[in-house]
Order: C-alpha cells, then sequence, then structure tokens
C-alpha cells in the first residue's frame, strides 16, 4: 500500500512529538526540520488536533504536544484515520464509483482483506515505538533520496 503524503506526514509529526514528549514543538519548527511545505503540515496538524492525537496552545509557551501518551497511540490508527478520506479504488468510494466490474468483481472483497491485514499490523507498533528525538538544535534533517542499485 501506498500512504498519501498527508498520512506520512501526519506520522512524522507524531513521531517527532514522541520523541521530545516534555516540549512542545511548533509546527513551523517541524515544518523546516523535515522540509515539509508549512502550509501544508498546518493542515496536517490541524487535522491530528480534530482527531484527538495532539493539543495546539497558541502564544508563548504554546506549540504542538501528543494529547495522550505515545504508547497509547497506534501507527493502525492513525493511518486508519488519515488515510480514511482516500479510496484505495474507485469501488471503495461511497457512492461506488463508475466501475463497470461491478457487482461480479472479486478484486474488491481481496482488496478489503489487505486494506485490514495491513492496518491490523501496523496496529501493532505504537508511535512511542517510532519516536524520532530529532537533530540538534539548528539542523535540518537532509531530503531523502533513492538511490538506484
Amino acid at each position: 500500500m501506498r500512504l498519501a503524503a498527508f498520512t506520512d506526514y501526519g506520522l512524522r509529526v507524531l513521531m517527532r512529538l514522541a520523541g521530545t514528549p516534555d516540549q512542545p514543538l511548533t509546527t513551523a519548527g517541524i515544518a523546516e526540520e523535515f522540509h515539509i511545505p508549512y502550509n501544508h503540515l498546518t493542515k496536517v496538524v490541524n487535522d491530528l488536533a480534530r482527531n484527538g492525537f495532539v493539543t495546539t496552545q497558541r502564544g508563548a509557551g504554546g506549540g504542538i504536544r501528543l494529547a495522550r501518551p505515545a504508547e497509547t497511540i497506534t501507527l493502525g490508527e492513525v493511518v486508519r484515520c488519515l488515510e480514511d478520506r482516500y479510496d484505495m479504488v474507485e469501488c471503495f468510494r461511497a457512492d461506488g464509483g463508475a466501475c463497470l466490474l461491478n457487482p461480479l468483481c472479486r478484486l474488491k472483497p481481496q482488496l478489503v482483506a489487505a486494506r485490514e491485514a495491513f492496518l491490523t499490523e501496523l496496529a501493532r507498533t505504537s508511535i512511542a515505538d517510532c519516536a524520532y528525538p530529532g537533530l540538534a538544535p539548528g539542523k535540518a534533517a537532509a531530503p531523502t533520496t533513492l538511490k538506484a542499485n
């Protein structure tokens, strides 16, 4: 499965917060550290707050914090929540889509089972297990690139 960038960024935020649980972080700081567009990350953080994963506070001493202990937040819970807006295939849409294979398709049940197995496996790991403490202040993470073998 491929996760949407929105979900990837949400997981990064939670992992980063879990790495320094006693220190509130800012959206701007995380955006800079992970080379994520600030405006996009703001939407991610707002969604995480709306779904009870983080709390936000403006002003001096404010920032983003985990809303509950990192040990109680699973990757599966987060992915299920953030990926809910994205349909794996057209027939997963609420309106059923316009797939010509319906109602004789035998693929959809297999995809449903695979998605559930994927999320069940992710539910075995907490955000605490993936905590990322960050780099030394003033250093940004290097952009990741894939190398061909």
